[in-house]
């Protein structure tokens, strides 16, 4: 296990809150209220082979927060998934929500797993089982789960209808991120990309340069990074690098991003292998100098850590945009504050996604749904609203936007604990 992973993503996730909560002022009964999760399941899945077989996988479920309305965050499929990671991501979630003002808490999944090992009918098996296993835990009022790394629409599908057989109802709300023509909803694929692209342009306002022209370099090229190079190269920036676990690629003149995005559907498996036959860019020797190449703007758009004590003197970035959840350590934020990095944090930065999950459950409930158009202009008008409300708390505070995002976070949860009370 590489030493980014060794990095405790949970302990990061409290020093955050940790900061935030002594500006606040915030005493110990408070503290103990909204800190820790309240929930962590830990389950065994039998999963029946194509060979025969039954191979046992781990599986995670943490509810951080139902405080504020039912626990909600992704599943995701992964080889180094851990209870700890969870834990971290179902933290955030309840933070994300309460920055953009969505009635959820916070939850996160996760299963151990190679999906790309895995055949279709051994991936369904595994989602099935995964939901069906946990299946008391989820429901449109309890735990509301979406995609995340490695997992898509279809096999949200699966699950959704795992649980609705179970129910005996169509019950579409259990689980977002679904397919449009099971009660998906229009702008969700790219919904996390397009909520970053609101922020960064409210970003660059204040700053002062444009997006025009503005070089961009990007860490992962998943749904969240691809969305992410199409929409700002369309609105003029020039992307120079991205990657994915193939490896990073870079022309200081600019990437093609749609010759980058035919390569990815072209092969087999969803990547930029051989990005290098099809358009002018160099292959890095290091993927990791990405993060240190000499761009306007960064997005992290991978997996957490990726910004360390050890690389963040080196990041030459004016503004990070940060599309993946943790990719900045708590010491290399002070790194970065220092040389003045402008951050945009991830509970405020990818809460896109997040945000047209809650317009896609408010759909499925009334059983109306939608344009494309009019979902994009509620997530800009949340987005743009939250990006202001942390920039006047980091300036009230005279803290960075990170501590004014928990500030402002941290203060609705407590609140809606306080005017809930304790049942005892």
């Amino acid at each position: 296990m590489s030493f980014l992973k060794q990095i405790n993503p949970f302990e990061n996730a409290l020093k955050q809150f940790d900061k935030a909560a002594e500006i606040l002022q915030l005493d110990e009964n408070q503290i103990a209220m909204i800190k820790e999760p309240r929930r962590i399941t830990e389950v065994n899945l039998p999963v029946q082979m194509d060979d025969g077989s039954i191979r046992i996988f781990k599986g995670f479920r943490v509810q951080h927060s139902i405080i504020r309305g039912p626990a909600k965050g992704g599943i995701r499929f992964h080889p180094e998934v851990t209870v700890e990671e969870v834990k971290a991501l179902a933290f955030w979630m309840t933070y994300k929500c309460a920055v953009v003002g969505v009635p959820f808490g916070g939850g996160k999944g996760g299963v151990v797993c190679d999906p790309s090992k895995l055949s279709r009918t051994e991936l369904q098996n595994l989602a099935r089982r995964y939901f069906a296993e946990l299946s008391d835990m989820f429901g449109p009022d309890q735990d509301v789960p979406a995609p995340d790394v490695n997992t898509n629409p279809q096999i949200m599908s699966w699950m959704f209808d795992t649980y609705s057989m179970h129910k005996k109802r169509f019950i579409p709300a259990v689980i977002t991120g679904k397919p449009l023509e099971l009660g998906g909803s229009e702008g969700r694929t790219e919904a996390t990309a397009q909520g970053m692209v609101y922020c960064v342009r409210e970003a660059v306002d204040h700053l002062g340069f444009g997006l025009k022209g503005a070089k961009v370099a990007i860490q992962g090229f998943g749904n969240a990074g691809s969305h992410a190079a199409k929409l700002l190269s369309e609105d003029g920036a020039i992307i120079v690098a991205i990657s994915d676990i193939s490896g990073a690629y870079y022309n200081p003149e600019g990437i093609d991003i749609d010759a980058a995005l035919e390569t990815c559907r072209q092969n087999e498996v969803w990547t930029l292998e051989g990005l290098e036959k099809n358009t002018r860019v160099e292959k890095m020797d290091d993927p990791m100098k990405l993060l240190e190449l000499d761009v306007d703007i960064l997005i992290p758009a991978a997996l957490e850590n990726q910004i360390t004590e050890a690389n963040a003197p080196n990041v030459k970035a004016k503004l990070i945009a940060e599309c993946a959840n943790g990719p900045v350590t708590p010491e290399a934020d002070e790194i970065l504050e220092k040389k003045n990095v402008f951050i945009i944090p991830d509970i405020l930065c990818n809460a896109g996604g997040v945000t047209v999950s809650y317009l896609e459950w408010v759909q499925n409930r009334m059983g109306y749904y939608w344009t494309k158009e009019r979902v994009n202009e509620d997530l800009e008008r949340i987005m743009v609203k939250a990006f202001d409300e942390v920039l006047e708390t980091s300036k009230k505070y005279q803290v960075n936007m990170r501590i004014g995002a928990f500030i402002l976070a941290i203060g609705r949860v407590t609140k809606a604990a306080e005017l809930r009370g304790l049942y005892a």
